[in-house]
Order: structure tokens, then sequence, then C-alpha cells
């Protein structure tokens, strides 16, 4: 690993957006790889920062503790979709194709960054383009 590889915990904790005291735990808790060194030499790499990400990246999605362990170690289960709750807030594009039909993402649950959903969108609309132009006699 070179040296622009590594960080210390607190550049970690910067670049995955989280407290310090939750990567510890993480770490703490086998979730994620020790660090090389010990106290303040301590240097985490781009392994233990995506873990981070990919751990930040369940639970928001309400996967338990155990269950990211279990996808951690090389489980390939997919991740359930979070329980939708009562009150809770979901963004959803709608796409009018044409009158009387209507496409609805909510990017979130199908993992679909802004620009694949204008990909998407983009797709969409030309595949109708197609199958309703007029097409000329043979």
């Amino acid at each position: 690993m070179s040296n622009s590889d590594q960080h210390t915990l607190n550049d970690l904790c910067v670049l995955a957006d989280l407290p310090v005291r939750t990567v510890r735990y993480y770490v703490q808790n086998g979730l994620v790889d020790k660090p090389q060194g010990e106290t303040r030499a301590a240097r985490y790499g781009a392994r233990q920062l995506e873990q981070i990400l990919l751990i930040k990246k369940w639970t928001a999605a309400g996967v338990s503790l155990e269950r990211i362990r279990e996808l951690l170690q090389g489980e390939n289960e997919p991740v359930p979709a979070r329980a939708r709750k009562s009150g809770s807030v979901e963004v959803w594009s709608h796409l009018l194709v044409a009158d009387g039909l209507e496409v609805v993402v909510e990017p979130g649950r199908a993992q679909m960054s802004p620009e694949q959903v204008r990909a998407f969108t983009r797709g969409v609309m030309a595949l109708y383009a197609s199958i309703t132009s007029p097409t000329e006699p043979d």
C-alpha cells in the first residue's frame, strides 16, 4: 500500500462521513479490517474505506450488522429493500411517455444514479417512438 493510499482514522472518517466512534466500533467488532499499526500511527487503506462505505450503504437500507457481517464475508445474497414506514419521505421520478402511459421510478430503491435515470428515460422515450412511429409499407 503506497502512502497516498493510507489514511489516518480522522481522514478515513471524513472520507466516509462517519464519526470516529462508529468506525472504531466497526473495527472492534470485526466488520472492518484492522489498520496497519496501532494508536495514532494506525493507517487505513482503500479496503477499509470500501468496507465502511458498504456498511454505511447497507445500514441505510435497514440491514442488520449481523447480516452485513455475512455479506462482507462473501455471501452474495441480495440486500433487502428497506421497509417502508408510515410518515417516511420518498422521492419518485414520474416519466409521462404519452397520454395513458407513465413510468414511475424510485431511484434509491432501484439503485440508480441520476445519470442512470436520465439514460433510462431517454431509452424509454426512444423505444416508445420506435414502436409508435408509422412504418413504411414494403
